[in-house]
């Protein structure tokens, strides 16, 4: 027990080390003109750097990424769909799972969340 406290103790203080050298590190770095400045291959920038992006294109990839692990979180299901270890309990969970999908895939569809075109 003693063996595993002084490695913990180690470890902590070799963490806490590398922490305050690596501030001091990153001081030194932190400083002059060019780190803030935009870069583009060396070249100045033709316009502003900090150009907003599409909201609409935000928002259909968030959907996209919801969508997507509500279809990772089905797979199992359609993967045991034919054992006879499914009850009835697990096959209303799945339907109204599969009503609320669509419920919000329509909502989607009404609020025009899901148009492509700007």
């Amino acid at each position: 027990m003693e063996k595993v406290m002084l490695s913990v103790g180690l470890a902590c203080l070799l963490g806490l080390i590398l922490l305050i050298v690596g501030l001091f590190l990153g001081m030194s770095f932190y400083g002059g003109r060019e780190k803030p400045s935009p870069f583009e291959c060396g070249f100045d920038p033709m316009g502003s750097s900090r150009v907003p992006f599409s909201l609409r294109f935000f928002l259909l990839a968030v959907i996209f990424v919801v969508f997507d692990v509500e279809i990772v979180l089905l797979f199992p299901v359609v993967m045991v769909m034919g054992s006879s270890w499914m009850w009835v309990s697990s096959y209303l969970a799945l339907f109204i799972f599969l009503i609320l999908l669509f419920g919000g895939v329509v909502h989607e569809w009404r609020e025009g969340s899901l148009e492509w075109e700007m």
